[in-house]
């Protein structure tokens, strides 16, 4: 007797082997993630792609928060001298190594997102670490905001659409929120 890859198929079927069960549904986040597991699965899947463009990103990210925040460029020693309006930033050794530090930072953050203990606690180092800097308050983490969103959009491009843009709002927020810091921590 000769089965045809029809005969197969019809069979499989009237046997109720095609009939694959619902997946389970995924476990709720952390009540203190503001992102459903939906969204952490949507933000894991994207952030793939600054990942592989990360210094890049860095490197728009600030140079948007410049030019919504000049006053903030004298804040970095080794950036005071260079220019917003022409390519010095894109072409300086010491910005892109700095974009690629504080990305390196979310990304550790991102990647690990759905472990909010880790993510708040490497957060908030973070943030105290800042106050060391002369003239830095935590408030200024705020500035980075627009500009995180920013170089997210360039880098993503066609891929940055209005839910992502969702996402990664809620995102930036319960970052920035983890790194503000007081003294009593």
């Amino acid at each position: 007797v000769h089965y045809g890859r029809g005969d197969i198929d019809m069979n499989r079927k009237a046997n109720g082997m095609d009939a694959l069960p619902e997946p389970a549904a995924p476990p709720p986040t952390d009540p203190r993630l503001p992102l459903s597991a939906r969204q952490v699965f949507k933000l894991k899947k994207s952030w793939k792609g600054i990942k592989r463009n990360m210094e890049s990103t860095g490197v728009e990210m600030f140079i948007s928060l410049f030019r919504k925040n000049a006053e903030l460029k004298d804040l970095f020693v080794g950036f005071k001298d260079l220019k917003i309006e022409d390519d010095s930033m894109r072409l300086s050794e010491l910005f892109e190594k700095h974009g690629a530090l504080v990305m390196g930072v979310l990304d550790e953050a991102i990647s690990h997102i759905d472990n909010v203990d880790y993510v708040v606690d490497l957060l908030q180092k973070t943030g105290r670490s800042h106050s060391k800097f002369l003239g830095f308050t935590p408030e200024l983490f705020w500035s980075f905001e627009d500009a995180f969103l920013t170089g997210v959009k360039i880098t993503l491009e066609d891929r940055y659409s209005d839910a992502m843009d969702e996402v990664y709002r809620k995102t930036i927020r319960f970052i920035l929120e983890s790194l503000l810091y007081t003294d009593a921590h």
